[in-house]
């Protein structure tokens, strides 16, 4: 085995620096774009006369494809380059959201909303984005690049979702989802300027096929204990996402306290995001993600006991958003830290669709229970239960990369 230097004669518009924002442009269009479509809940199932089970179904759908979509589109992105995945998305974003803007039936919203758009945010995910910045810099700056990646993304929801809600009160649902379907196709330009090779700054050199590195991995303790913590990451992140806007508005406030408070969550992400990405490069991973979990839970319980003034609503976003998805950085770095980058997006793909399923059940069954209690109380007390489990699923991970990475003395 061998390592492959750092490439230096790579033009300007392909430098590492050009590569990292390129990437986080793409992560904060595809992800701004996704945390704002709990808005239309409310706006959507009164025009149209739907429920709340059944928007939620939509985007538990879309969750689900949003995670198996990702396997395939790592898989690809690991064997071509991410570039035309990241095109073939945009293109399929912009599809699903204006076919959701279209919709008039229950089945047409749950095709639109659901399956082209879980595909469109699958094939743009920060996956793909965060697999191209790990490839572009070395382990020593690794974990808080990918925490830029993750805080480019909270950037996006910061913006669009006040945007969003602001847009929806002027003009309207429908002619808002149209100007969010023009923005995922700004994506396209972007794709252009990550590198299509496969290779990675500093990675040991290996013949292991992606085949190979899937058995590796799914033999491997610490990235199955990875995998079933980051399925209640997803559970926890799309009921909120989704549901808490119409949570906010059943308190008796207003909807923009709601849009408030999804940006808050994306404000505090971002140093969430940085500090996560920071801790990971001093400190054992698995104990940032343990803390993580455990302060969810103790933050859930402290909404649920305390008076529901728009303070408390907007307090709990605040903490929420510190603890949002700086799970990202923590988690795709200990992959890439294990298993190495030559398959890490497919490899997080892998974990990422655990999460979606975990995403899928939280919106969905947020919806399926409000329905049934006119309350969602219930699953704010499975998250919290959820929480606490992940906290110490993830202690027991092994951080130590595999002897195959460790380059030889004699090489």
């Amino acid at each position: 085995m061998t390592q492959i230097p750092a490439a230096s004669s790579a033009p300007l518009w392909r430098s590492p620096t050009a590569v990292i924002m390129a990437a986080c442009l793409i992560s904060l269009l595809g992800f701004g774009a996704r945390t704002s479509l709990g808005l239309f809940l409310t706006p959507m199932t009164h025009a149209n006369d739907w429920s709340r089970e059944t928007f939620g179904l939509a985007l538990a759908i879309q969750n689900l494809l949003w995670g198996a979509g990702a396997v395939a589109a790592s898989v690809l992105a690991d064997r071509f380059g991410p570039a035309r995945v990241l095109a073939l998305g945009a293109i399929l974003y912009a599809a699903g959201i204006y076919g959701m803007a279209e919709a008039t039936s229950i089945v047409a919203l749950h095709l639109t909303a659901g399956v082209l758009t879980g595909l469109g945010i699958a094939f743009t995910g920060f996956g793909i984005a965060l697999a191209a910045i790990a490839k572009v810099v070395g382990p020593e700056r690794r974990s808080l690049a990918l925490g830029l990646g993750m805080a480019a993304g909270s950037l996006g929801q910061v913006l669009f979702s006040p945007l969003a809600q602001a847009l929806i009160d002027d003009i309207g649902w429908y002619l808002t989802l149209l100007l969010m379907a023009g923005s995922t196709l700004f994506i396209l330009p972007l794709a252009i300027l990550l590198p299509n090779d496969t290779s990675g700054r500093g990675m040991v050199v290996s013949d292991q096929t992606i085949g190979g590195a899937l058995k590796e991995a799914f033999g491997h303790q610490s990235f199955l204990l990875l995998t079933i913590g980051f399925f209640v990451c997803g559970f926890q992140i799309a009921f909120i996402t989704v549901h808490y806007p119409a949570y906010v508005r059943d308190l008796g406030l207003s909807a923009r306290t709601g849009a408030e408070a999804l940006a808050l969550i994306g404000l505090l992400n971002i140093v969430g995001s940085l500090l996560s990405g920071w801790f990971g490069q001093h400190w054992a991973k698995r104990f940032g993600l343990s803390f993580i979990y455990f302060g969810r839970s103790v933050a859930t319980v402290v909404l649920l006991f305390a008076p529901k003034t728009e303070m408390t609503v907007l307090l709990f976003a605040a903490v929420m958003g510190i603890l949002w998805l700086s799970t990202v950085p923590l988690t795709s770095g200990l992959v890439a830290q294990i298993f190495g980058v030559r398959y890490m997006a497919t490899l997080f793909g892998c974990v990422f669709f655990s999460h979606q399923i975990g995403s899928f059940l939280g919106v969905w069954l947020g919806g399926v229970i409000y329905e049934r209690t006119h309350s969602y109380d219930g699953l704010w007390w499975l998250s919290v239960a959820l929480g606490l489990f992940a906290a110490v699923v993830h202690l027991p991970i092994n951080e130590r990369p595999l002897a195959r990475l460790l380059e030889p003395s004699n090489a």
